[in-house]
């Protein structure tokens, strides 16, 4: 299952790009978005938000 991150919880830091792998995190204006497409379900942006703000789809 794929992830998406919460526009309202997201903060921008960017982490969680950076800890992405597959390359399925990108910046959409203020906040990130996942890829739903492109995530392989790892977990490593989950692990990498300090807000909480990506949860499964």
């Amino acid at each position: 299952m794929a992830y998406r991150i919460l526009e309202e919880e997201c903060t921008a830091c960017g982490l969680c790009a950076d800890a992405c792998p597959s390359g399925a995190i990108t910046e959409d204006g203020e906040v990130f978005v996942i890829d739903a497409d492109a995530c392989d379900d790892c977990g490593s942006c989950v692990d990498e938000c300090v807000n909480e703000a990506i949860v499964e789809a």
